[in-house]
């Protein structure tokens, strides 16, 4: 529910919030241009002071008014022409023109009503309506995919489109509630809906009829500040009964001009006050710096619509059309998707092509329409879940943990779910394992026990589908090919080869960066950005189905490097080891926050063994800062296949490597990476328990085994690796 009064209120009034945030943007700076231009008072002067230095200059003077920036405006009439000018306070004399700024008057008209009057003021609050409700359901948003109120300001993962929205809307969000809210106040005052009105202030019944006492010495006025006056005016000069009318921050009231005596005074009422104050908050009127904080927050709406709008079209394109979708009541599969950018639509619509392949009568929904009892006919429900956030439901499964809980019966369909994440995350396929845990808690028979897939990997996908296929006696061959980016032809500049003497052929293979265009610099897209550890996708030759490697360089060092080892009838990696300087790849450029450097100075240990060097090389690489980084590396030989070997000496001796610690598994004392970190659990568990980070990259099996000897090392410290994880202390990249 929160996210569609995200949604659609922010795609309905796009255009709409952000005229109302470009334009409030530009007025915000005038206020602070009218602070820094206007001549300003001395902070002693009074109200008399000025007065009379006006009236000195300009006799017959009709009024004096003080902007909140301190600008202060004269009137009077010279013969029979009206006159008016700004006023230095410190003569009385003209400092320049009153006319009001034909910009700031076009803007102002145009930010309060569309120059529609009282129907574009109608349209104006409908904006800030629509602000305010997308204010507080991005709250609630941000806060959930953070994990909590208390995570508001934790670090991010994901597309650069989702990351980039959520960072301005925490900064920004504030101000934008405060502008909207304002603004709607403002609204309300101006149709007559507050009870915010000026009490009346009534007319003397009598005055001295005298005229002729000096304006410097009515004691009102030399008691009043000038810097609380808002307006004077001066009584007629041919009528003995007219009074003085002063206007201040406080209140207002009449004064004799005869006698100097203050005949009424009426002080604001708690109601202006408060409006006061609101129209000083929107406007920034008395309140430059403030304006202009709200102003630069105002921008951050463009970009949030923009980016806003990429992720609505994203999910959009992620969600294929379904050939052949059967009435669910006629289904003997249901496949229910829980999708929060729409890409697992896409492996929705595989499964679903394939299984009607098979001759199966299949249903798919989102995961939000689910109705137990509607499931009578089904023989099975396979549930595809992705997790948003920290644990959350994606968009397309709204209220569906709810209703299983309330389930009485469970349906006779048996259920399988298949978990899609990125097990960089903390709360990896954390959704779809708590609907498999409330599944079985309702007693739902299970088909097969919970899987994932990792990163959109196809590989994942397909392995599933030979086991569900197994399960249901049908031949299930599940190729996805998601959506990919366009691919880039790299050349390549050099190769170094290892291992073949050990059967383990690898090559460190060095790209140089494609020539990156104007918008390319500017969005970050293409391979203009990107640090050690993100992943390039190889498109190899006759498949569309990429590779995926992690870089061992940043765009800073100016090219493109990858470690590649030769698997055995490896398509990519075939293609790739046989690469000769000259010729190109086709590839393209994956972020992976994942698994990335956190800022800090923090010691680093670094865990890889044979290819899985390459992201590690790259971090030793880029460590000029000295930061301490500790490498326990695994390989077969030292003599064939010591990946940057040479490197990582030259790196220790400028300070960029701290230890390095070795494991060969083929020679006289056979051992694993391992064997070497439980060899030095002293120094691992003190590194640690000094807030070390623990980086580990290379085979699924090599992790697997490092995690166990960590679990070993961190007991006496009352550690594991889990609550390292759950820290953000232990990240991997394994394949």
């Amino acid at each position: 529910m929160i996210r569609l009064l995200h949604r659609w209120p922010g795609l309905a009034a796009l255009l709409l919030v952000v005229l109302l945030s470009l334009s409030g943007a530009a007025l915000s700076v005038f206020p602070a241009a009218d602070s820094l231009s206007a001549p300003q008072a001395d902070a002693a002067m009074s109200v008399a002071d000025l007065a009379s230095r006006v009236r000195k200059q300009y006799p017959e003077v009709e009024q004096i008014k003080r902007a909140p920036s301190g600008l202060i405006t004269a009137y009077w009439f010279d013969g029979d022409q009206a006159a008016a000018a700004t006023i230095d306070p410190a003569t009385g004399k003209a400092a320049g023109s009153a006319d009001a700024n034909p910009v700031q008057r076009w803007l102002t008209n145009f930010h309060r009503s569309l120059f529609l009057e009282d129907a574009g003021r109608l349209v104006m609050a409908l904006g800030a309506l629509a602000m305010l409700v997308l204010s507080i359901s991005g709250v609630m948003l941000v806060a959930r995919r953070a994990g909590g109120w208390r995570h508001w300001f934790s670090g991010l993962k994901g597309p650069l489109a989702g990351r980039l929205h959520v960072e301005i809307a925490r900064i920004a969000v504030a101000g934008l509630m405060l502008s909207s809210v304002t603004a709607l106040w403002m609204t309300a005052s101006t149709f007559g809906l507050l009870p915010d009105q000026p009490a009346t202030l009534e007319m003397p019944a009598e005055t001295s009829a005298e005229a002729g006492t000096p304006i410097g010495l009515i004691g009102t006025l030399r008691s009043t500040p000038l810097t609380s006056l808002r307006e004077l005016s001066f009584p007629a000069p041919d009528d003995p009964a007219d009074v003085y009318t002063l206007t201040t921050d406080t209140g207002s009231g009449y004064i004799d001009q005869g006698t100097g005596a203050l005949l009424a005074w009426q002080d604001l009422t708690g109601w202006e006050q408060l409006s006061e104050t609101i129209y000083m908050l929107h406007t920034g009127k008395g309140a430059a710096v403030l304006g202009l904080i709200l102003g630069l927050l105002a921008l951050g709406v463009p970009l949030m619509g923009a980016t806003g709008t990429l992720i609505w079209l994203s999910a959009r394109r992620g969600r294929p059309r379904l050939q052949g979708n059967a009435p669910l009541g006629r289904a003997e599969t249901v496949i229910l998707v829980g999708s929060e950018g729409g890409s697992t639509w896409g492996f929705a619509a595989t499964l679903h092509k394939a299984l009607r392949a098979a001759g199966q009568q299949v249903h798919a929904a989102p995961l939000a329409r689910f109705d137990a009892a509607a499931l009578a006919n089904a023989k099975r429900v396979i549930i595809l879940a992705a997790t948003y956030g920290n644990g959350g439901e994606p968009a397309s499964a709204k209220g569906f943990l709810a209703r299983l809980q309330a389930m009485h019966t469970p349906p006779a369909a048996s259920l399988a779910v298949l978990g899609f994440g990125d097990s960089g995350f903390q709360a990896f396929c954390g959704y779809a394992q708590e609907i498999a845990k409330v599944a079985a808690g309702k007693g739902w028979q299970s088909l097969m026990d919970v899987a994932t897939v990792d990163r959109q990997s196809p590989q994942d996908f397909a392995r599933w589908g030979r086991e569900l296929g197994s399960k249901l006696g049908l031949p299930l061959d599940l190729v996805h090919q998601p959506v990919l980016p366009a691919a880039t032809p790299l050349t390549l500049v050099s190769r170094r080869d290892y291992g073949a003497e050990v059967q383990a052929p690898s090559a460190i293979l060095r790209f140089s960066i494609p020539r990156a265009s104007l918008w390319q610099r500017l969005t970050g897209t293409g391979f203009a950005r990107f640090v050690a550890g993100d992943l390039i996708g190889v498109v190899p030759q006759g498949s569309t189905i990429p590779r995926f490697y992690s870089l061992a360089s940043g765009a800073a060092d100016g090219f493109i490097e990858i470690v590649v080892r030769r698997q055995p009838g490896g398509l990519c990696s075939g293609q790739l080891t046989q690469l000769e300087p000259g010729q190109t790849a086709l590839a393209f450029l994956k972020s992976n926050p994942g698994f990335r450097l956190a800022a800090g100075t923090a010691p680093v240990i670094l865990i890889g063994a044979g290819s899985g060097i390459g992201p590690l090389a790259g971090f030793i690489r880029g460590n000029a800062a000295g930061r301490a980084m500790h490498l326990f590396f695994g390989m077969r030989h030292a003599a064939s296949d010591f990946l940057y070997g040479e490197e990582l000496q030259q790196w220790h001796e400028q300070g960029r490597l701290a230890s390095l610690v070795t494991a060969s598994s083929r020679g006289k004392r056979p051992h694993h990476v391992q064997d070497a970190l439980r060899a030095e659990a002293a120094d691992v568990l003190q590194l640690i328990t000094q807030g070390a980070r623990i980086m580990v990259c290379g085979g699924r099996e090599m992790a697997a085994c490092v995690s166990e000897a960590l679990t070993g090392i961190l007991a006496p410290a009352g550690l594991t690796p889990a609550m390292l994880r759950a820290e953000g202390r232990y990240l991997e990249d394994v394949y």
